[in-house]
């Protein structure tokens, strides 16, 4: 018995020793190659263009099948209100008065107040920002149509086959690849950190950085189109950009190297912090350390203050909003006065949503959405290297470079701080409203003591 069964495990062994060397050299011939050597086969390009024409005939199939079945598609985040054009309040007032009556104070005017309520209630322009972006289309995911259910057996089987790509081929390859690319940075960023300060030790570190972020993008299959790279950061300035997930710094650091700034943090996030700080001057602070402003300013001023140094990656908006936005930046690093290079990064919410909402999933939730989503495909702007201009205060510098960013990325610009999405409203923008309405009235007031 056991002389037949000792050919079938040799069989078996050797089968699996072809696999996993065919595999290996796939791995070795077709991602790390080409990311140390920055090039790329367009095969991701290729996909992201089969992946486009299937969509649109999901859709078509989709909308086709509701129709024969009577059924409504559901739009998730359709809410019914017939947008209009933003009005003063002076120019509400007046419209809810009629301009008939010219008191200090009508009861109308509360009906104006309580109708503002509602619609921000109804249709609040800042707590969207921390949700999905609606889709004009169909991904078949089932995360991107809540409402998800049997249209036609062929669009159904269809999307099983999707299942099975994204989980049984896509998802263990982009793990295996994101455990590649980051044991690759501890490693090689540990041995660069041996070597003494000078120019082979920035030049192997800005290598091991690019290549390692780059395997990281792969592992995302992160389809990304770079736009005017003769504005591209340059050292002794700050890059500031748009924030809508993690994968921001991998998106950006694939095409240069800069210096991260953030919290120091344990586990393995600690362990990677560590060995990057050891090949590149990064920015960790303790948990204790990141309220003093003055201390994080400080130390912001002096890493620019050296022109040697990359340039520093900083996300204003201090949390993630959904891609469709900009929204307030914190003026600290519009303080510093150094030149700032500003970044706009829009990404196409068809293939995969990059948005984290950090309230609702966890990182390791998060970054399974992504392993196990089509694609990531984004675009990134490189604007103009902008300096505060005489007489302009660090909030209106701050507010002019996020317009910028804004109006490059297609994206809205709020004045709206985005901590909203974990805290109440400040007193300051009450206030704000009491005192536009107390203008109204002040201002009805001396028409009529002219007249």
């Amino acid at each position: 018995m056991e002389s037949y069964l000792f050919p079938f495990d040799s069989l078996i062994c050797m089968l699996l020793g072809i696999s996993f060397t065919v595999g290996f050299t796939l791995l070795l011939v077709f991602i790390i190659v080409p990311a140390i050597l920055g090039v790329s086969f367009g095969i991701r390009r290729l996909y992201m263009n089969s992946l486009i024409k299937l969509f649109e005939w999901a859709t078509l199939r989709m909308e086709r099948g509701a129709r024969e079945k009577n059924q409504h598609l559901y739009k998730p985040y359709s809410n019914g209100i017939i947008a209009k054009e933003p009005a003063s309040l002076e120019q509400e007032i007046q419209e809810m008065r009629r301009g008939g009556a010219e008191p200090e104070f009508d009861m109308s005017d509360i009906f104006n107040f309580c109708r503002r309520g509602v619609e921000s209630i109804v249709d609040d322009e800042v707590t969207k920002r921390f949700t999905p972006e609606e889709l004009e289309s169909w991904n078949l995911l089932t995360r991107s149509n809540y409402n998800f259910q049997h249209i036609s057996t062929r669009l159904t089987a269809l999307w099983g086959v999707g299942v099975l790509i994204r989980y049984g081929f896509l998802l263990p390859l982009r793990v295996t690849l994101a455990f590649t690319g980051v044991g690759l940075l501890v490693v090689q960023s540990s041995i660069v950190g041996l070597f003494p300060n000078g120019r082979m030790k920035n030049y192997l570190s800005d290598k091991v950085h690019l290549m390692c972020y780059r395997i990281c993008v792969r592992a995302l299959t992160a389809i990304i189109t770079y736009h005017d790279s003769e504005n591209k950061p340059k050292n002794g300035g700050i890059c500031v950009a748009n924030h809508t997930s993690p994968i921001d710094v991998i998106i950006l650091a694939s095409d240069g190297c800069y210096a991260m700034v953030g919290q120091v943090h344990g586990g393995l996030m600690g362990v990677i912090q560590r060995a990057m700080v050891k090949a590149c001057p990064h920015i960790w602070f303790e948990r204790s350390e990141v309220k003093d402003r003055h201390l994080v300013a400080k130390r912001l001023s002096d890493h620019v203050a050296d022109e040697s140094k990359l340039p520093i990656l900083i996300f204003p908006e201090g949390t993630c909003i959904n891609n469709t936005s900009v929204m307030m930046f914190k003026k600290g690093s519009f303080e510093i006065g150094c030149t700032v290079y500003p970044v706009a990064i829009k990404y196409d919410p068809r293939f995969g949503d990059a948005f984290w909402n950090s309230s609702k999933f966890g990182m390791v939730n998060y970054l399974l959405h992504m392993m196990s989503s089509w694609a990531i495909v984004c675009s990134v702007w490189y604007l103009p290297p902008m300096s505060r201009m005489e007489g302009e205060d660090a909030v209106q510098f701050a507010n002019r470079v996020k317009a910028a960013i804004a109006r490059k990325g297609g994206l809205a610009d709020l004045l709206w701080d985005g901590g909203l999405k974990r805290g109440k409203v400040k007193e300051v923008f009450k206030e704000e409203q009491q005192k536009l309405y107390s203008k109204v009235l002040v201002g009805s007031s001396e028409d009529r003591s002219r007249s």
